[in-house]
Formats: structure tokens, sequence, C-alpha cells
């Protein structure tokens, strides 16, 4: 049963990831070219969760925290810019 939902899970984030890209390539603006740019993290970070559980490990742990944290400051460092260069 968890390698049905592993393939299932893996559809729709290849799917995603193929919604996300086109989004990157057609925004207008750098707003929503970075929100996109961390939906594609997120997608990422999920994947590998997925593959820790379905192959019972716990090795890309690290890198799925370490993603997660440099997401949030990467997002906090681009809305800082942009509502600095809207101010000027």
């Amino acid at each position: 049963m968890l390698v049905v939902a592993a393939w299932i899970s893996g559809i729709l984030l290849g799917l995603a990831t193929v919604l996300v890209i086109v989004r990157m390539m057609r925004g207008p603006s750098i707003l929503e070219r970075a929100i996109a740019m961390d939906v594609l993290l997120a997608i990422i970070i999920a994947a590998l969760c997925v593959d820790m559980a379905v192959n019972h490990h716990t090795n890309h742990l690290a890198f799925v925290v370490v993603a997660c944290v440099l997401g949030f400051i990467g997002s906090v460092t681009i809305s800082r810019y942009v509502t600095d260069r809207r101010n000027s």
C-alpha cells in the first residue's frame, strides 16, 4: 500500500514541478518567481520525505532541515529587498 501512495505522490509532485517551472518562466514579477522557487524547494523537500518514508531511512533528514531554514531565510531576504526597493 505504501508503494501505491509513493507512486501517486511522485506523480503529483512531478506535475507540480512542471507547473512551478512554467510559473517561474512566465512570472512577470520577481516576487512571483521567488514564490515559485520556494514552492519548488518545498516540492524537493516533500520528495525527499517520501523517499525516506518508503525506504525506511533518515539519510536526507539533515538536508531537509537545512533546506527549510535556507528557504525561510531566502524568502525573508527577498521580501525585504522588494520592500526596500518599493519604498525608495
